[in-house]
């Protein structure tokens, strides 16, 4: 029997806070309450939080480890991906089985299965992508839904000829995604317009990162977030946008869930620690290194105000979109902004970029911290309440964080296997000191205690019911009837023949 007890911290779940101490057995929360005494100390480790913060492990519900993408791969593997999530206080990953056009989803949700499994340090879980359409496609979305414990399926307005689908098919998929209980996430830009806006910035010359910014403006991130939620909407089908880069996609989404829609917003630690003005450094390297899509934004006021959001609920969830490449990846790209690799990191400092600019700057508490790093995703995605809270029969994934110790954000002492960091230089008030992952110290102060493989892989359930409660609801008592009145008995006139 494996036994940890936590004592003197301060426990911090999403709705309230309290000093105690925790008790493990074997991976699960056995009690929590002041002073506890749980019989024999033999075989009991202890970890003294006093004076700190005991929080629920970070959820990190959108990463690309090992992901094959653009002529590459993304260089954080699930062993090296998931190792620096526990070093930034994530317990939880939720990755993407992706497959190409007209290839299986079953086989690739397998496939990610298969990389994962044998290297993760932590508990993780996969979304599935719908890249196209036919009666295959649905069917497999029933069985992961049914079988696999997938209840989350991404579909691409963006990236034309390689995952991008179309309106229709997008209706089928989130429709599909309503009858069997999963949840709609869409990578919401417009690709035809950034596609015609690339071939315009590569015939004026602009071949550098400031390109691919510059051919997909924010106006096309909010185009497609409206869209994207009225197709949902008309299915009555709950949607997550992935990685909100923008103001304009953000004010979207908010007037939208004022507007009654069942949406959520994820803003990336990238969008909100940084921002897009670096696509116009002088350096290419440095400029190359902050290419993703969507791209983050040239306003320098954009941080701030998503930070905000999400700080007052318009946005629900952060994540951080984690697709790593080195200089030498990027590279692809020297010549032609649009072979640069997309994706920049953020699995380890994504829960001290929050804490410093959402936190430590007054703009939320250490509740709504917990909410917008760890308890909504487990809501949201139907782990709740075995990931995302403190409580008797949770699983003891769990941060001992210190608030008022600071650290300096820096390729050359982060754990990730790239070699530039998009927050270098960062101060960040908010230190993860040890992390517990199924009831084990997995991280204790720059010192890994991880094993390949020992993470598990956690299905999810179908309908989960912070989401399906009001859609449930909706089907109900919001269908449209038809009117009851007496048959037109009028006089009809002919049809003219179409002329030839």
């Amino acid at each position: 029997m494996q036994r940890l007890l936590i004592k003197g911290g301060r426990v911090v779940n999403d709705d309230h806070s309290q000093v105690a101490d925790v008790y493990i057995e074997n991976g699960v929360v056995r009690a929590v309450g002041p002073e506890l005494k749980p019989g024999s100390p033999a075989g009991l480790q202890v970890v003294d939080a006093t004076t700190k913060l005991v929080l629920p492990g970070g959820i990190d519900p959108h990463t690309h480890f090992q992901f094959p993408f653009m002529g590459t791969q993304s260089k954080d593997d699930f062993y090296q991906g998931t190792k620096a999530a526990v070093a930034g206080g994530t317990t939880m990953i939720i990755d993407f089985a992706i497959p190409q056009k007209g290839c299986s989803l079953n086989e690739a949700y397998e496939q990610w299965r298969s990389w994962a499994d044998p290297k993760v340090c932590c508990d993780y879980a996969l979304h599935v992508g719908v890249t196209w359409w036919s009666d295959k496609v649905k069917e497999e979305m029933k069985i992961l839904a049914q079988e696999k414990g997938v209840n989350s399926f991404k579909a691409f307005m963006a990236y034309k000829g390689l995952y991008m689908i179309g309106d229709i098919e997008l209706h089928a998929a989130f429709s599909q995604c309503k009858q069997i209980g999963g949840i709609g996430l869409v990578h919401a830009e417009n690709g035809d317009l950034i596609a015609e806006g690339a071939k315009k910035m590569l015939s004026l010359g602009i071949t550098g990162p400031e390109g691919h910014e510059l051919c997909r403006p924010e106006e096309v991130e909010a185009e497609a977030t409206l869209r994207a939620i009225t197709i949902a909407n008309s299915v009555n089908c709950p949607l997550y946008v992935v990685h909100v880069m923008s103001k304009s996609s953000a004010k979207v989404i908010a007037d939208a869930r004022r507007e009654g829609k069942v949406v959520y917003g994820e803003p990336i630690a990238a969008c909100l620690g940084t921002d897009g003005t670096h696509y116009w450094h002088k350096d290419w390297p440095h400029a190359a290194a902050h290419v993703m899509g969507p791209p983050l934004r040239p306003d320098p006021s954009t941080p701030d105000v998503l930070m905000n959001l999400l700080a007052n609920g318009d946005l629900s969830v952060s994540a951080t979109d984690n697709c790593t490449f080195d200089i030498c990846q990027k590279a692809l790209g020297k010549d032609n902004f649009t072979m640069i690799p997309n994706g920049v990191n953020g699995v380890e400092d994504r829960m001290s970029v929050i804490w410093e600019k959402g936190v430590h700057s007054g703009k939320m508490d250490e509740n709504k911290f917990v909410a917008v790093t760890s308890t909504n995703a487990a809501k949201i995605f139907n782990l709740y309440p075995k990931k995302g809270r403190i409580a008797v029969g949770s699983d003891a994934d769990i941060v001992i964080w210190d608030p008022k110790a600071t650290r300096t954000i820096s390729a050359k002492t982060h754990h990730q296997a790239i070699d530039f960091n998009i927050f270098e230089g960062m101060v960040c008030h908010g230190v993860p000191l040890v992390t517990i992952s199924q009831g084990k110290v997995v991280y204790d102060r720059g010192v890994f205690h991880v094993a390949a493989g020992q993470g598990r892989y956690i299905p999810r359930e179908p309908f989960p019911e912070y989401v399906y409660k009001r859609i449930r609801q909706r089907d109900q008592v919001c269908q449209p009837v038809p009117v009851q009145r007496a048959p037109y008995a009028g006089k009809v006139i002919s049809l003219i023949p179409a002329q030839k």
